[in-house]
């Protein structure tokens, strides 16, 4: 493309209906056709070593790194050393760390130190070509200087120098004649640019204080980032430089100094919006104010946003890999919600960590019929029967059941409400894996009437797995023993900001600090007690292993190492409860109340108004359809009529469809479709459709493309989202419409193509994803 250097994009490159998780993709494949990198694909992640990275640099790292390995090129590591004031070797390690922990190698660790001499030598070149020039006005001068946005600057009586003088000059100030402020090497470029970065901008400073941290004292002079980072980028071959947004306006200066300064093949570079997720700050500045105030434990607490205090909260690296393939990548800014990363949490733990029971809140449960002394060992899988675990060993782990038990105080109520099927006096409820129990007295506490014991009965005949009795109640919650049961310290942590978008909240109040938009209850300890397994996994341990565990209706866990360590105790950290529930906690004072119990199981939930969320598998069918037949409506253009094999014992189905104008008839017969199957029969221009056939579209509807079942599906397979419970019935009664607009409204594809209700895939177990190929992070209906 052409080359502007007055704010315009100088790449043509392509348009904004292509999609936004391949723009970078599709660069890069032009590039390679036409041979415009000599058939080299060469990136580099290029961070300050002024703090820590937070998960906003995840995003950059995974995308730079994962071209390179997609397209077997390679990716730098470089440091940005260029201000002494702010870098330390202690960012540096804890960077290469971080890189390496989310599974990338570079190529090479490099720094922009180890090119000050090159990048000496290219500031003179500039100097004796004439576009670069000292100048020794006053910063404020130099600021005055640039005018505004609404008039152009004035040259300085400096821009006039000879060549000669400023050659003198500039080795004057690398030798140290000059004090700190008292020159600048400045671009000799366009005082009258619209763009304020062109209007001579200064690309080398003084700073003789304090040393640099590799080069120590040899320099006193460093150029600006706007001068080093394009300078490096040439001087490594890099061919794409991605960066975030906020630098478009400084490519204009970027293509300048490369093409003044290096003939032929010349990096170019790209901007992408950067991430920005919801609750969650990612300013250096105002997390280092987090630190340096005590209101966090230092820049790996499991609250902070940052590479350390992710790894240190248990969360994987694939998890995060996943989340930032999920997001993609857009030319615009855009804001993600929490559920997001929370689904990509889960998806990633879901079938790698083993379930076992925690008692988060004990209250304790004395069985009155149970031998002091016996001690039964139940057997309950680690992993559901959906998953294949045959690498992980055996398959079960022992459960001591005793007299003396714990279960959760969010389990029990003294005065429960109608359709309450937890335990309550004189009721029943089954203890997972174990036997069904009657609660028949509750001692209390006689000072504060708080519920302290429960005395209960066992029936023998209903133990779990045996099939020997016909007893059936309708919850059942989990348990611990009191006496087998091991003592555990757990951290309950929630988002460490109250609103979603902190930037906002403090541009529209002024009086407002970072300090007041600070969650109270982002952290809470509890005491509880675990089955003895998770004990034995962590005497196990490897030194670089993380164990995590899914507590049963609680969520995932980790074992914080460095905290057990430092305080004598097993302390684990929850990585992510089991459903979205932040957004409920923030304006439902029930969600708020069952904070620290996590999400109960699906058979109770449907049955509480108070912990019931709604969910697609409750109250839509959805089935895969094999289209037989396609017409055209006799009476609407728009309209195609179809014959859908949905598996039915009374035949096909006819479904009226609204996508003439996007498919031939010609071209559906055959096709597979996911088919909404129990909705309401309706009219549609006076023929009768049973059903809906999802697909995708563009919030415009310009491109619409039909869900694709996932290979190896046949017609009235049942299609499920990954939230998991029970399904409906195939003849479950029909939603109403407005259940169902309000369904609809969470469907969507992400920037796999793959479809979601929320956060949770569509998909059929053991035969994968829903998918559309050509549209990405868009409406699904």
């Amino acid at each position: 493309g052409g080359t502007s250097y007055n704010g315009v994009r100088s790449q043509a490159t392509s348009t904004v209906a292509e999609e936004a998780s391949n723009f970078i993709k599709n660069i890069i494949n032009e590039d390679l056709e036409t041979g415009a990198t000599g058939g080299r694909i060469a990136t580099r992640f290029p961070p300050e070593p002024n703090g820590y990275l937070h998960i906003g640099h995840a995003k950059s790292i995974c995308l730079n790194f994962g071209l390179a390995q997609e397209y077997k090129g390679t990716c730098n590591l470089r440091f940005d050393d260029t201000n002494p004031l702010t870098e330390d070797v202690e960012y540096v390690n804890s960077i290469i760390n971080d890189v390496k922990w989310l599974g990338f190698e570079p190529t090479s660790i490099l720094y922009t130190s180890d090119y000050f001499e090159r990048l000496y030598e290219l500031a003179v070149k500039l100097i004796e070509q004439g576009d670069a020039f000292v100048d020794t006005s006053t910063e404020e001068e130099i600021r005055e200087m640039r005018g505004s946005v609404k008039t152009p600057g004035t040259e300085s009586k400096c821009r006039a120098q000879s060549v000669k003088e400023n050659l003198e000059l500039f080795e004057k100030m690398r030798n140290g004649e000059f004090e700190d402020g008292e020159a600048v090497l400045r671009a000799k470029i366009d005082m009258a640019s619209p763009n304020m970065l062109l209007r001579d901008p200064v690309i080398y400073r003084i700073k003789k204080s304090p040393p640099h941290h590799r080069t120590e004292k040899k320099w006193c002079i460093y150029p600006m980032y706007d001068f080093a980072h394009p300078l490096s980028d040439a001087i490594e071959d890099i061919t794409h430089s991605i960066c975030t947004l906020e630098f478009d306006v400084h490519r204009p200066l970027y293509d300048w100094l490369v093409d003044k300064l290096f003939d032929g093949p010349r990096p170019h570079q790209y901007e992408m919006g950067r991430l920005n997720l919801d609750y969650t700050l990612t300013s250096k500045r105002k997390l280092l104010k987090l630190v340096e105030q005590g209101k966090v434990s230092g820049w790996d607490d499991p609250r902070m946003p940052t590479i350390a205090g992710i790894r240190r909260k248990g969360i994987p690296p694939g998890a995060i890999r996943r989340f930032c393939k999920m997001v993609g990548v857009s030319r615009s800014e855009s804001r993600v919600e929490m559920d997001m990363l929370e689904a990509a949490i889960r998806e990633e733990l879901n079938t790698i960590t083993p379930r076992t029971m925690a008692v988060l809140d004990p209250l304790k449960v004395t069985i009155t019929n149970w031998p002091e002394d016996k001690v039964e060992t139940l057997s309950a899988p680690l992993f559901p029967d959906t998953l294949e675990k045959t690498e992980i060993g055996s398959p079960n782990r022992d459960i001591p059941f005793t007299r003396e038990l714990y279960i959760e105080k969010a389990d029990f109520m003294l005065n429960p409400p109608k359709k309450y099927f937890r335990l309550k006096p004189g009721g029943e409820v089954r203890l997972r894996y174990g036997y069904i129990i009657k609660c028949d007295e509750v001692i209390t506490d006689p000072d504060t009437n708080g519920v302290i014991e429960l005395k209960c009965t066992y029936d023998p005949e209903t133990k779990s797995g045996t099939g020997t009795s016909t007893k059936k109640v309708k919850g059942t919650i989990h348990w611990v023993s009191a006496t087998e049961g091991k003592p555990v310290k757990v951290n309950l942590y929630e988002p460490m900001l109250k609103v979603p978008n902190p930037d906002e909240t403090l541009a529209q109040d002024e009086n407002l600090d970072i300090m007041d938009l600070l969650n109270p209850t982002s952290l809470r300890k509890t005491q509880g007690f675990v089955e003895p397994y998770v004990h034995e996994s962590l005497e196990k341990d490897e030194e670089n292993d993380v164990s995590r565990f899914q507590f049963e209706r609680q969520g995932f866990f980790a074992h914080d190492k460095m905290a057990s360590s430092l305080e004598g105790d097993v302390i684990l950290n929850r990585i992510v409860g089991l459903r979205d529930t932040w957004a409920k906690m923030l304006g439902n004072q029930a969600g708020r109340q069952q904070r620290g119990s996590g999400r109960r199981e699906r058979d109770e939930a449907k049955h509480s108004d108070a912990e019931k969320e709604i969910s697609l598998n409750d109250a839509v069918v959805l089935q895969v359809g094999e289209i037989l037949e396609a017409w055209p409506h006799p009476d609407a253009d728009k309209l195609i009529c179809l014959k859908v094999n949905v598996g039915d014992e009374d035949g096909p189905r006819t479904i009226v469809s609204g996508i003439r104008e996007h498919y031939q008839e010609g071209d559906l017969s055959g096709k597979q479709v996911v088919v909404v199957s129990n909705l309401k029969p309706s009219k549609i221009r006076g023929m009768e459709s049973k059903g809906m056939i999802l697909a995708a579209s563009d919030k415009e509807s310009a491109k619409l493309e039909l869900l694709r079942p996932p290979q190896g599906a046949k017609a009235g397979d049942r299609v499920s989202t990954a939230e998991g419970g029970n399904l409906p019935s195939p003849d479950l009664k029909s939603p109403s419409n407005k259940m169902w607009k309000k369904l609809a409204a969470k469907l969507s594809v992400d920037a796999e193509g793959v479809a979601r209700f929320g956060s949770y895939k569509i998909q059929i177990p053991d035969l994968g994803d829903c998918k559309v190929d050509t549209i990405k992070n868009n409406v699904l209906g």
